[in-house]
């Protein structure tokens, strides 16, 4: 099978503060064509968003060789490797230079289930892509992939799809982290049994009451 795109997201799309793209993200599909033209789909059901004046976010301490793609342009693929053995990747969003990007969370597989099925290892429609690693691991991303162009490249791309409605947007604090706890940038379609089950960063630190 070889590409049949929908209409990709444009440049302008991922030119947004990154708490405006993630949730806009929604709905949206992720796809990844592999070098033997398998169509690899699946849509975006949670995300959480970072900034470059985010303690969690990897740009905090500024550019870096490992963090150089989160400054920019936007529209590019930014992948870390983490804990040794995952991969994550990131939607690279704001202005040229300022350091965020989105992370993609989880996905409903639609397209070359099959494909991913092997790639994982397992025949859990729901466990595929539920978890950023699980979801680099299911469309087969790996560092290779860091800095890949979601607008203008080949094999990664991001489609128009079905936007989510806000009312079906759920919102709460990011998950695994140690720093920027209580902030409320992880967004997930309600209902999708997609969902990760990631475990959650310790809570914020009790604010008392002035008397």
């Amino acid at each position: 099978m070889g590409e049949r795109s929908g209409e990709r997201l444009p440049r302008e799309f991922y030119a947004r503060p990154s708490v405006e793209v993630a949730p806009d993200l929604l709905g949206r599909v992720l796809v990844r064509i592999l070098p033997d033209g398998i169509r690899l789909a699946a849509r975006i059901v949670e995300t959480e968003a970072y900034r470059e004046d985010d303690p969690a976010s990897h740009s905090f301490r500024g550019r870096t060789a490992r963090t150089e793609v989160m400054f920019g342009p936007p529209g590019r693929l930014y992948v870390y490797f983490t804990y040794g053995m995952w991969f994550c990747m990131n939607a690279v969003t704001g202005a040229d230079g300022e350091g965020s990007a989105v992370l993609f969370r989880a996905a409903e597989p639609l397209e070359g289930i099959d494909r991913m099925t092997r790639l994982r290892r397992t025949g859990d429609p729901r466990l595929l892509l539920s978890g950023p690693a699980r979801l680099c691991g299911g469309l087969g991303v790996s560092r290779v992939h860091d800095g890949a162009d979601l607008v203008d490249g080949d094999g990664l791309l991001i489609e128009a799809g079905e936007p989510v409605a806000a009312a079906d947007v759920l919102v709460g604090p990011r998950i695994g982290i140690t720093a920027g706890v209580s902030r409320p940038w992880r967004f997930s379609l309600a209902g999708s049994p997609n969902v990760s089950r990631g475990r959650p960063g310790p809570p914020p630190p009790r604010v008392r009451a002035r008397r």
